[in-house]
């Protein structure tokens, strides 16, 4: 069941958050020719002579690229931040950054200065590092596992959503003239306001109060809140014996966690997943849609509105995705997905290399790229995130979306650096590479991923414990190597009762 604060906070925590980073990853395809054309005059204007082409090439592509170096500062101070603040909270004070490089890149025109834009996309760049992490940590949190992928799903959908928002408004009628760019990047302060007064009206994630703050009071009010119903033991109880043989939960360092060998396989898969995730290629044609486009043969004054059409494609494949995730699970959609993607690369590879030997090819290299995306936003778009959240309990989560994030923006990063010098190195075949990491990923996925769909964490646990060579009892003692405690403790914390036939459980 889909209570009404868990359907506004998981909407209020995506639109300042997940959002942001998709409209952020589509927002300088639009209007690159005008901030290229204002590179260039500034240089001009402070040195006396034009920069050459390949200089203003690398300045782009670092403009670009640099949003992931950004997140992956994010990434990795995201740990200590949640574990302070809490996920909530974390989230609402992320919104300095969104609001301060929002500043920066909006006024950069103004000031004469490229630098304040490329300092606002590093900024803008730790406000999605740090939310792509706290987001999904957040709502794998507060929901039931009934729907805990379709509601890890809201992250997707809300990244396609802002990388349609930022083709639509970067549309010529719109902002997407050389004296309104700037707009473009000021509009990114909306959301970020919209979730400061909103979310700190929602309660903080239950499971984050009970295991790492103790207070039983408001995990159960949280609980009330989001299932929408006043008896929560079950689900405190359930909770509660995720964490049966520790006292206190402690965080586990990312270099605990890489030395836990009930956990090995779960990091790796995290690794090969977010991996893929960002080297798979959409990251490369978000980027750089309207060259893409160019080369493919496509009437420059139509390119803003054949890119409009890439962003509604992959904004219905993430709801469909959030629809079907609970019925088909995890596992068929993300080794289906990037199944398809190798087979419509490799269309596209051919029908770009024969577009001007029949009329009709450019025609079907849109058709792929939109079928690509599709492909992409059915499974790979926003499962990795789900799994994270799934694979891990809860004191090792922060440390395994640490690890998740540094991957995930350090392939970021090399995609948007790299794309360009590849596709001009390779030329129409440079979408092979891409075909080849999806190929990868497919395989690895379709022999080690089970399915963790409508599973508790420790299911998922127990399902990994063969693969990681470890019986079920050691996968229970290395989740907490320091903390545990003797039976005779555990009894003085956790009683039972049974009373008419039912088991009443509570904390002493």
């Amino acid at each position: 069941n889909w209570s009404g604060s868990l359907i506004v906070a998981s909407l209020t925590g995506a639109f300042g958050s997940s959002f942001l980073y998709g409209y952020n990853l589509s927002v300088v395809n639009a209007p690159s020719v005008y901030i290229k054309k204002f590179y260039n005059e500034t240089w001009e204007r402070r040195y006396g002579f034009s920069m050459d082409e390949s200089t203003l090439t690398l300045l782009w592509s670092v403009t670009v690229s640099i949003f992931a170096i950004g997140g992956l500062v994010g990434a990795i101070i995201v740990t200590p931040i949640v574990k302070v603040f809490g996920r909530k909270c974390t989230l609402v004070l992320n919104n300095v950054f969104a609001v301060t490089a929002a500043l920066l890149m909006s006024l950069s025109l103004l000031a004469g200065s490229f630098e304040m834009l490329i300092l606002g996309r590093v900024i803008m760049g730790v406000d999605a590092g740090i939310s792509l992490s706290a987001l999904p940590m957040y709502l794998s949190e507060i929901s039931p596992k009934e729907i805990r992928g379709s509601l890890g799903q809201v992250t997707a959908i809300f990244i396609c959503i802002g990388v349609f928002t930022g083709q639509v408004l970067g549309l010529p009628e719109i902002f997407g003239q050389e004296s309104r760019w700037p707009y473009l990047f000021g509009a990114i302060i909306v959301p970020s306001l919209i979730q400061v007064v909103i979310l700190p009206f929602l309660p903080e994630s239950p499971r984050y109060l009970l295991l790492e703050k103790h207070d039983t009071s408001r995990a159960e009010k949280a609980f009330q809140t989001f299932l929408g119903k006043d008896d929560v033991s079950h689900e405190v109880e359930e909770v509660l014996a995720e964490s049966r043989v520790q006292r206190n939960t402690k965080l586990v360092s990312v270099l605990q966690l890489l030395r836990t060998r009930a956990v090995r396989w779960q990091v790796i898969t995290v690794v090969v997943t977010m991996g893929c995730y960002q080297l798979c290629g959409l990251n490369a044609i978000w980027y750089y849609t309207n060259n893409i486009f160019s080369e493919a043969g496509i009437n420059h004054k139509t390119i803003p509105y054949v890119t409009l059409s890439t962003g509604a494609v992959e904004t219905v494949a993430a709801v469909f995705s959030g629809l079907v995730i609970e019925r088909l699970g995890r596992r068929p959609l993300l080794i289906g997905g990037f199944g398809l993607m190798i087979v419509f690369f490799t269309v596209l590879t051919v029908s770009l290399t024969l577009q001007n030997t029949v009329y009709w090819l450019p025609y079907l290299s849109i058709f792929c790229i939109l079928a690509i995306i599709a492909s992409f936003c059915t499974g790979p778009g926003g499962i990795p995130f789900v799994l994270t959240g799934e694979f891990f309990q809860q004191s090792q989560r922060p440390a395994a979306f640490m690890i998740a994030g540094t991957v995930n923006w350090l392939s970021n990063f090399a995609v948007g650096l790299l794309f360009p010098f590849i596709q001009n190195g390779l030329q129409t075949y440079c979408f092979l590479v891409f075909a080849g990491i999806c190929f990868a990923g497919a395989t690895y996925l379709f022999f080690v991923l089970p399915e963790t769909k409508n599973k508790t964490f420790h299911e998922i646990s127990q399902a990994f414990a063969k693969r990681n060579k470890v019986s079920l009892e050691m996968q229970d003692m290395n989740h907490y190597p320091e903390e545990r405690k003797s039976s005779a403790e555990q009894e003085s914390n956790f009683t039972s009762a049974v009373d008419n036939g039912e088991t009443k459980k509570g904390i002493v």
